[in-house]
């Protein structure tokens, strides 16, 4: 069993005890999070509860619904008491959550409560405090409830200045790439293991030093997937996802896997900061180059998507509105002949987490049939019926977000295996989300939990088992080994 415990925002990582392997604190000489940086992500973190490895070897929760099948495994996971996270909560106040020890008290949906999940039938009552509904929702489902706005993730909000001296990483690097030859490992040592904004201090003080390119210089001293990978540690998050995002509507056909990794499961404050970047950096809307690669119903999921009309990750769960979800989208796929795939898209892409896995549970409470399973059933209808779209990428794009809100991190796990999995690795794939998920260094730890528990062994070595030389030392330091 584990214990492990992560300070609250704006303490230092290094003053608390931590036991998981790879973790904090940060290796001698790394730099420190100063008062009021703390690394952010999708929500608030660490979720209640819900972190890798579960206690006794065991999980299949997943928010009180039934288990959820996971791209590529071929199987539900073992059962067990392994506890979803609620990425709506901080640790309880004057303390922190220990790996291992009983979940507080809570009464809300989608949290932990003994089992971790309500009680059958009960959804518990919303915080005293209700917000008014967000601009912008759809015609199809608007979002039950608003709250206070999810806090961009680390590298998507606004430029900070940081109180950390760049200049000693800019001159090794500049070192390793000066002259005859270049020092690989240097490379990988100096940024494998930088957070977005002390990448974006060591471009600066790289271009002030020698008046150079960080970006030129790597793409001129190194190649291939090594490249890519350097490259897309010195883009930082943001600006990585658009290239990605471009790259994926480039040329002919689409990488949907691309479409669905940067733009699913995302706040409105990042997908509001990726649409911002795309224009600045390629002079055209997101909306536009996507409507110009995908058709009809799947054109119109994403145009919700981009809408950025989520529910914020603070709006409450009102059971009233789980309960109408429900019958919803039971009305729109099995309770009728045909499906109204559209329905079912806006529920997905303006719900939160929360409120995702509240209706995940409340489904197969009521009509015991997965919620998955009807997604998957309502695709071999539509083949049947000779509909396309939600039996392709539609039927892709709604697994992945109903399976990130259950649990992004086994989710996250299953997604790097698939990048390795059969015949041959899928290695362009591999470098984005291993740079991904690499950013935050909490939700990676929890990751790599999720899969040696999913399949047995470590990240690491598997992705040894993959990849060679420095491509394979890059991303073996990414994922903290």
């Amino acid at each position: 069993m584990y214990n492990q415990q992560y300070p609250p925002p704006g303490q230092n990582p290094g003053q608390y005890s931590n036991q998981y392997p790879g973790q904090f604190p940060p290796a001698q000489g790394q730099y420190p999070p100063q008062q009021g940086y703390p690394p952010q992500s999708n929500g608030p973190y660490p979720p209640q509860g819900g972190q890798y490895p579960p206690p006794h070897g065991g999980y299949g929760g997943y928010g009180g619904g039934g288990p959820v099948e996971l791209p590529g495994s071929g199987s539900h996971p073992p059962q067990g008491h392994y506890p979803p996270q609620n990425s709506n909560s901080y640790p309880p106040q004057g303390g922190h959550q220990s790996y291992g020890a009983p979940p507080p008290p809570h009464s809300g949906y989608g949290a932990p409560q003994g089992q971790y999940g309500a009680p059958q039938g009960q959804y518990g009552a919303p915080p005293p405090q209700q917000y008014g509904a967000p601009q912008g929702t759809p015609q199809f489902a608007p979002p039950p409830g608003g709250g206070p706005p999810t806090q961009p993730s680390l590298g998507y909000g606004p430029p900070q200045i940081i109180q950390w001296d760049a200049s000693p990483d800019a001159q090794a690097l500049r070192m390793a790439m000066k002259g005859f030859g270049t020092d690989e490992k240097a490379l990988t040592r100096v940024l494998a293991n930088k957070d977005p904004l002390q990448v974006e201090a060591i471009k600066a003080a790289y271009s002030r030093l020698f008046s150079r390119s960080l970006e030129k210089d790597i793409k001129s001293e190194t190649s291939k997937y090594f490249e890519l990978g350097l490259v897309a540690i010195v883009w930082g998050p943001l600006l990585h996802d658009v290239h990605l995002l471009h790259s994926a509507m480039d040329g002919p056909g689409t990488k949907e896997q691309v479409l669905n990794d940067v733009l699913l499961g995302r706040s409105n404050a990042d997908m509001r900061a990726i649409k911002g970047m795309y224009q600045q950096t390629f002079n055209c809307p997101l909306e536009r180059d996507v409507k110009g690669d995908l058709s009809m119903k799947t054109e119109r999921h994403f145009m919700i998507v981009l809408g950025a009309c989520r529910a914020e990750d603070s709006a409450p769960v009102i059971p009233q509105a789980i309960d109408q979800d429900v019958m919803e989208i039971y009305r729109a796929t099995e309770g009728k002949m045909g499906t109204d795939e559209m329905l079912v898209c806006s529920i997905l892409s303006t719900r939160n987490d929360s409120q995702i896995r509240a209706i995940n549970k409340a489904y197969e409470e009521k009509f015991r049939r997965s919620f998955q399973d009807v997604i998957k059933r309502a695709s071999r209808i539509f083949r049947a019926w000779h509909f396309r779209e939600f039996s392709g990428h539609m039927k892709d794009a709604l697994l992945f977000q109903l399976q990130n809100a259950v649990d992004k991190f086994m989710h996250a796990a299953a997604l790097l295996e698939d990048a390795m999995a059969g015949m041959g690795t899928k290695d362009q794939l591999l470098v984005s989300r291993v740079v991904r998920y690499h950013w935050d260094r909490h939700t990676l730890e929890n990751i790599k939990g999720a899969y040696k528990q999913r399949y047995r062994k470590s990240l690491a070595s598997r992705i040894r088992g993959e990849t060679s030389g420095d491509y394979e030392r890059l991303l073996v330091a990414c994922v903290g080994e």
